[in-house]
């Protein structure tokens, strides 16, 4: 090989070193920067250290981007892995406990949270919530039409009738973030198609507002307003009437609650007034029944402690007075009387497993005929609601009542009933239900012989066709007995359809 071929080798050479050893330190250099610029893309940012609360703390994405930043810039830039004082810890997520939106964060109505360990549902966005919103207020109207038989036998008679029923029900409830004002109403009208009985019309509305004041302080303003028809089987009813009485009550009541550490306090008071129309004889003469007109006032207060947030044991004191429209009676008594009571009890609450109220306590009634002994009873009062898994929910009543009486020489009865109701999701859209019950109604002294028992037992089906619309199948039996008189049997079974939004 010739000497200016050798040179030529040998040029050649040493460029692809040089070009090898540029590759190579490039290479070196550059890996440090890629690595950084990839952790500066996808690390999380650090909730404390040098960024300030409420800014967002950026990063570069690439390589290219660290050329404008200085080694004081950099510095500034590293997260102090010591949090500063007064900044927030990382959101971690609980498989039990849904996060809170960004509206409840300003609620004082907060939404209810879960206490079973299943994890809670997803949940559902404004426009997936049932109803009509108006505004701040969210409207559930719905509408049923039912086609009914009823029996009613007695030892001496048997009767029965054919009958529609329509029925409106709604609620209007407030969407606020302080305060809340409920409104709700339910209404049936009973028309006879054939055979031989007595309409029951009925009509129920309900208004509440609650105003959260300041200092744990929660004022609570409610009225009301009640129709029904009164039952031929009360001891109050005209015998030989074809439409009895309709009975309206109506009032209001004012509350005030507030808590003082550990101490409940509530003081409420309460307006009830009731009226009777007048009864229609079979002849068609009417018999008037305003001497039973009146206004009953109480003011309760109460002290409740808390043992924990799920069980306030609570002591409760009332005092009012019965006044009559009309002085004496018709036959010649004053009815009107001073009420006083007393109870002690416990609230129980579990959230939505099992939460109620049980009370035990005396009440008396003092007229101010002498010729009337003071009505007296020992009171058993308490609900409580028990869910023991999804879909079920178990439900009991208990209510002790004084019931005046229009008799002369009567002063009333004592009235003890119990309810209960289990509800159970068969499938989504199938729900099953059971009621069960008993009324007992006791009067004093020689007047016992009018005490009497009633059981009632029922069962229905709803099945939900689709969100709008729900179909209904009710069969309810209910006997009355009576210690001196024939007993009353009743069987109602009901088929309908409901409107709903």
């Amino acid at each position: 090989m010739t000497r200016e071929a050798r040179s030529r080798t040998s040029g050649r050479d040493r460029g692809l070193r040089r070009a090898f050893a540029l590759l190579l330190a490039s290479h070196v250099f550059t890996l440090p920067f890629q690595a950084y610029a990839q952790q500066a893309a996808t690390g999380t940012p650090s909730s404390g250290g040098s960024a300030a609360y409420g800014q967002t703390q950026t990063y570069p994405d690439t390589a290219s981007d660290l050329q404008a930043i200085t080694p004081a810039d950099a510095s500034a830039n590293v997260a102090d892995p010591t949090p500063s004082t007064g900044s927030l810890p990382a959101a971690e997520d609980d498989a039990g406990i849904s996060p809170l939106r960004d509206d409840d964060m300003l609620r004082q109505n907060l939404r209810e949270p879960r206490v079973d360990g299943t994890g809670s549902l997803p949940q559902r966005t404004d426009e997936d919530d049932s109803g009509i919103r108006l505004g701040s207020f969210i409207l559930r109207p719905s509408i049923s039409q039912q086609l009914g038989h009823e029996r009613n036998g007695t030892a001496d008679n048997d009767t029965s009738r054919s009958f529609s029923e329509t029925g409106l029900k709604g609620t209007l409830t407030s969407d606020w973030s302080r305060h809340e004002l409920r409104l709700s109403g339910d209404g049936a009208w009973q028309k006879t198609l054939s055979g031989e009985g007595n309409d029951k019309p009925r009509a129920n509305l309900d208004a509440a507002l609650r105003l959260d004041l300041a200092d744990d302080t929660t004022l609570g303003v409610n009225s009301f307003y009640r129709f029904s028809r009164e039952d031929t089987d009360d001891p109050n009813a005209l015998a030989n009437a074809s439409v009895q009485s309709g009975v309206h009550e109506y009032g209001g009541g004012l509350s005030l609650e507030r808590d003082f550490g550990r101490i409940r306090g509530a003081l409420t008071g309460d307006l009830t007034r009731l009226t009777y129309s007048d009864a229609e004889l079979s002849d068609g003469t009417t018999v008037a029944r305003s001497d039973r007109d009146r206004l009953r006032g109480t003011i309760t207060g109460r002290i409740g402690y808390e043992l924990s947030p799920a069980l306030i044991p609570f002591v409760e004191l009332s005092a009012g007075r019965i006044r009559y429209d009309e002085t004496l009676d018709s036959a010649g008594f004053r009815r009107s009387a001073d009420v006083y009571g007393a109870r002690g009890g416990v609230a129980l609450d579990l959230g939505e497993k099992l939460r109620g109220e049980l009370a035990i306590g005396h009440e008396e009634q003092r007229f101010d005929d002498a010729r009337l002994a003071a009505l007296s009873a020992l009171t058993l009062d308490g609900n409580l609601d028990w869910s023991p898994r999804e879909g079920t929910l178990v439900s009991l009543t208990w209510d002790t009542s004084i019931d005046p009486s229009t008799t002369a020489g009567v002063n009333g009865a004592v009235v003890h009933q119990l309810r209960s109701s289990l509800s159970y999701d068969l499938r989504s859209n199938l729900v099953a239900r059971l009621t069960g019950g008993t009324t007992l109604t006791r009067y004093d002294g020689d007047t016992a012989g009018s005490n009497s028992t009633a059981w009632l037992a029922g069962a229905g089906l709803t099945w939900k066709v689709n969100r709008y619309l729900d179909a209904t199948a009710d069969l309810t039996y209910e006997r009355t007995k009576y210690k001196s008189g024939a007993d009353n049997d009743s069987l109602t079974a009901l088929v309908g359809l409901t409107l709903k939004r």
